[in-house]
């Protein structure tokens, strides 16, 4: 069996040799025709570019013309004004004396009319970091003659937490003192409303 099937391989494999050893003489036998050589192609990395002559024309300047200068205009003829022949006159008499108005220190004074005591300076308070909406606080103290607040009591805050903000806001205070009868006095029992105002991410105020 291994026989027949190797005969047929080996005159497929004869063959094909054949073949090939044919096309390989005829194609010796052909005469050689030598292919043109092709031109060499060279590039330059950094190319020299060539100096470009710049021309400048140059036009003569223009002669100006020569320009006259017109004559001054004519003067207009003028009156001469003569020199006054009356004499100044003099101040004839000796000058008035004026007795100086005498003022007696021990009686002159400043009077101020009385009045209450009128805020000069408000610092607004701080709002507290764990406020998480609006609120009040009515606040009440004393007014010292030197116009700084003292005895601040936080009588109502809608919020514990805005009590201390209160305190330390109106310690900061400036009033201008109470006056009576020409002297700074303490003022008692001044009353006021201190509003804190927490608003939102669009800016809307968030109620109390």
């Amino acid at each position: 069996m291994s026989i027949k099937r190797f005969v047929p391989s080996a005159g497929l494999a004869i063959g094909t040799t054949t073949a090939i050893g044919i096309f390989m003489a005829a194609m010796i036998a052909a005469e050689f025709t030598p292919q043109e050589k092709r031109e060499a192609l060279g590039f330059d990395i950094n190319p020299v570019e060539p100096d470009i002559e710049i021309t400048i024309e140059r036009t003569p300047p223009k002669l100006t013309q020569r320009v006259e200068t017109p004559p001054p205009p004519p003067m207009i003829a003028r009156e001469k004004t003569g020199k006054p022949a009356e004499k100044i006159a003099s101040v004839t008499g000796a000058i008035p004396v004026f007795e100086l108005p005498k003022i007696d220190n021990r009686v002159f004074e400043i009077s101020v009319s009385d009045r209450d005591a009128q805020p000069l300076v408000r610092i607004a308070p701080i709002m507290p970091p764990k406020a998480q909406k609006s609120g009040h606080c009515n606040v009440r103290f004393d007014v010292s003659p030197e116009g700084a607040p003292f005895n601040i009591n936080a009588t109502y805050c809608s919020q514990k937490l805005f009590q201390a903000a209160t305190v330390k806001s109106v310690q900061r205070w400036k009033y201008k003192p109470k006056i009576v009868k020409n002297r700074a006095v303490s003022r008692t029992g001044v009353e006021s409303k201190i509003s804190f105002r927490l608003t939102d991410e669009r800016g809307q105020i968030i109620p109390e």
